[in-house]
């Protein structure tokens, strides 16, 4: 939870790290800092062992490892030597040494957790594919099983909190499928090497402070906090600066104990995040909605209107009966023109304080209507378009300025500016300008 929020909104887009057990991602990365890093792969060299073709396979096979041991051990010793160096960091900051003692003696670094850090960005998941899983039949049947089995508990926490019980019960789905897979990685490992790692240095040696503090406060102790890879921990998945900010002692039992099979201090957490996020109570996060026809799609995406003042551009129900209101609120086409169109919110926003990719909210608010026994979406999603690769986006972008309409930039995110773009060119061409990036605008730009 508390991910970063990006420029802008990449819409129907969703790195394929963020599982449906999402991990919660950290907060926007600092500048890479200079530190220590173990090397990616042995150099051909490294135990004096020349490989070459001429070499019996047996004989290469043994020298590869050797040199792959030989530089492991090498890339513990330089990690056991910034964990010594860290202490100091991690006493100034108030954790008292024998608690760093204990806590740190058995952490080792994790190169499976360096992979998936360094993966998320380059494989991406159609907004249709995600809620496929995110809101499948078995997690809405799970997440209604879920609800009456702890009716009484989602009941108090809405009544304390203000924040509305399906959709608390919906993130639980979404982070840790109901609490079956809260994450089977020690989560100081995960946080030392993403911190000892060097891209994102800042911030994990935050985040493993603030686990050392937990463990100080007596809250859990280093054999029972296990998460994501990322360090997100418990059945809704916190992490830690988040869980020291927000997590609650629901019953009062001394302990904010997030971990243990029973959801109470979790779910309740959750709530809490989200009220002092500024939920309003009542409120929906989106409805589906039909558009007329002739509808300015430039007023999609960031303009925000009375649910009166939509009305009278012709916005109705899904259904073509009138819109409640609920508050001012934005139409966002998740898929383009050819998709849903949403209305959402002031809650949808509050949602994405928890994780900001649009595609995660949607499921959240799609999954805890189906709890409360909404149907699907009526509108059907454009399966067969396929979403652009980061690569592919920045081309997009280059190809767009090229061609005299100004993206603010190519850093591959899909934001206001490159909506704005893309809707002039679309516009220019004919085409509905709905602003949705595809493999068919990319190959009209080329």
């Amino acid at each position: 939870m508390s991910r970063p929020m990006p420029t802008g909104r990449a819409l129907a887009v969703l790195a394929l790290g963020a599982a449906l057990a999402a991990p919660a991602a950290a907060p926007a990365s600092p500048a890479p800092e200079t530190a220590p890093r173990p090397a990616a792969r042995p150099a051909p060299d490294a135990l004096g062992v020349v490989l070459s073709a001429a070499q019996p396979a047996a004989s290469r096979a043994g020298a590869e490892a050797l040199g792959a041991a030989a530089t492991q051990a090498a890339g513990n010793a330089r990690f056991a030597a910034w964990k010594r160096a860290f202490r100091d960091e991690a006493v100034a900051g108030g954790i008292p040494g024998a608690v760093y003692d204990r806590a740190m003696a058995g952490v080792r670094y994790r190169p499976d957790v360096v992979e998936k850090d360094r993966n998320q960005a380059e494989f991406t998941m159609a907004l249709w594919d995600y809620l496929d899983s995110a809101v499948s039949d078995s997690r809405v049947r799970n997440g209604r099983d879920a609800f009456r089995a702890n009716a009484g508990l989602l009941a108090e926490i809405e009544a304390r909190y203000g924040v509305d019980a399906a959709v608390v019960t919906a993130i639980w789905g979404v982070e840790s499928a109901y609490g079956v897979r809260r994450g089977t990685i020690p989560v100081l490992d995960a946080l030392a090497t993403l911190a000892f790692d060097g891209r994102r240095s800042r911030f994990f040696r935050e985040q493993l402070i603030a686990a050392l503090r937990i463990m100080a406060n007596g809250d859990t102790t280093p054999e029972r906090m296990f998460g994501s890879w990322a360090g997100a921990m418990g059945h809704t998945q916190f992490i830690p600066t988040s869980y020291q900010a927000y997590a609650q002692d629901f019953r009062g039992d001394g302990r904010r104990d997030v971990w243990s099979d029973d959801p109470t201090d979790a779910l309740a957490s959750t709530a809490n995040y989200l009220a002092e996020h500024g939920w309003t109570t009542g409120q929906p996060w989106g409805v589906e909605v039909t558009l007329p026809p002739g509808f300015r799609y430039a007023l999609a995406g960031e303009t925000r209107k009375s649910v009166a003042e939509w009305t009278a551009l012709g916005v109705r129900g899904i259904d073509g009966a009138a819109l409640r209101d609920h508050g001012p609120a934005r139409i966002l086409l998740p898929a383009g023109a050819r998709g849903p169109a949403l209305m959402v919110f002031a809650n949808f926003e509050v949602i994405e304080r928890y994780n900001p990719a649009d595609a995660y909210v949607i499921a959240v608010g799609h999954l805890g209507d189906r709890i409360r026994g909404a149907e699907d979406f009526r509108a059907a999603w454009p399966r067969g378009d396929r979403p652009l690769r980061l690569a592919e986006r920045k081309a997009l972008q280059r190809r767009l300025t090229a061609a005299g309409y100004d993206t603010g930039g190519v850093d591959g995110i899909i934001g206001p500016n490159t909506i704005g773009a893309l809707r002039e060119f679309q516009a220019a061409r004919g085409l509905v300008p709905d602003g949705y990036a595809t493999f068919e605008t990319l190959d009209l730009l080329r």
